[in-house]
C-alpha cells in the first residue's frame, strides 16, 4: 500500500505542479518529469509484484483488490483535475472524488492484510468499511489543511489548493444572502484567468471562510469518522488490536 500511495505522490505532484513534499523538493523537480513518472509506474507494479510472489492463500484475491483500489483512485484523480477547469462543481461530485481519490485506497489498505492471509469475508468486509469512511474523513481534513494548513507542518506549500484552482468542498456552503454574496466573490476571484498573486489567495482564503466553507467542511468530517469508529467496534478481531488503532487514530 505505501508503494501504491507514493507512486500516486510522485505523479500527483507532477500534475499539481506542487514543488514541496514531506519537507523536501518533489521528486520531478529535482530528477525531471519523465524519471519521477517512470519512478510511480515502477512502485506500482512491484506493489502487486509483492503481493504475487508470497505463499498466501489469497494473495490473487489481494491483488485484484489492490488494482481496483488504483483504478478508483485513477478515477478520482481524473475528477479532480478536470474540476480545476470547471466553475460549476458540487458539493456531491467533490465528495465522489474523495471517496475514490483517498477513502478508495484506506479502505484498501485497511483490510487488504485480512485479505491477503484469507480472513473471513466479514472481517475483510468491516474493515474495507472502516478504511472508507476514515479516508472521506482524512480528505475533508487535508482540504482544510490544503488552505489553512502551516508548510512546516504539512510539508507542502500553503494555500495549494487555491493556487490552483482546486474545487474543494470548502469553496461555500453558505445559505445565507450575505454568504452567497461572499461565494460569489469567490468564484470570481478564481474565474480569473492570470495566476493568483498571494494577497489574491490571501482573500481567496478569507472568502472561503466568510462564506461558512471552513465551518462546513470541520463539521462534515465528523460523521464518517463516528462511523469508521463504529466499524472498527463491529470488527472480528482481537480487542488489543483494536484498541491500538483506537489509539493510533
Amino acid at each position: 500500500m505505501e508503494l501504491v500511495h507514493n507512486f500516486s505522490l510522485l505523479h500527483d505532484d507532477i500534475m499539481d505542479g506542487d514543488t514541496e513534499r514531506r519537507h523536501r523538493p518533489t521528486a520531478w523537480t529535482v530528477f525531471g518529469v519523465g524519471p519521477a513518472i517512470l519512478a510511480g509506474d515502477a512502485l506500482q507494479a512491484l506493489a502487486n509484484d509483492l503481493l504475487l510472489e508470497g505463499p498466501a492463500p489469497q494473495a490473487v484475491w489481494a491483488s485484484r483488490c489492490l488494482a481496483a483500489a488504483v483504478q478508483r483512485l485513477i478515477s478520482g484523480q481524473g475528477a479532480d483535475l478536470a474540476f480545476e477547469r470547471r466553475n460549476d462543481v458540487t458539493v456531491d461530485e467533490c465528495l465522489d472524488m474523495a471517496a475514490d481519490k483517498t477513502a478508495a485506497l484506506m479502505a484498501c489498505a485497511c483490510s487488504i492484510g485480512a485479505i491477503y492471509v484469507g480472513a473471513p469475508a466479514s472481517t475483510a468486509m468491516t474493515l474495507t468499511a472502516f478504511g472508507a469512511y476514515i479516508g472521506l474523513a482524512f480528505q475533508l481534513t487535508d482540504d482544510l489543511l490544503g488552505i489553512w494548513g502551516a508548510a512546516e507542518v504539512t510539508g507542502k506549500p500553503v494555500r495549494s489548493d487555491l493556487r490552483s484552482r482546486k474545487e474543494v468542498p470548502a469553496r461555500g456552503r453558505g445559505r445565507w444572502p450575505a454568504r452567497a454574496m461572499q461565494a460569489g466573490k469567490l468564484a470570481a476571484l478564481l474565474a480569473a484567468g492570470e495566476p493568483l498573486t498571494e494577497d489574491e489567495l490571501l482573500r481567496a482564503a478569507e472568502l472561503v471562510e466568510a462564506a461558512g466553507g471552513k465551518k462546513w467542511v470541520e463539521a462534515e468530517a465528523a460523521p464518517p469518522l463516528s462511523s469508521a469508529m463504529s466499524c472498527l467496534s463491529e470488527a472480528d478481531m482481537p480487542e488489543d488490536v483494536a484498541l491500538g488503532v483506537r489509539r493510533d487514530r
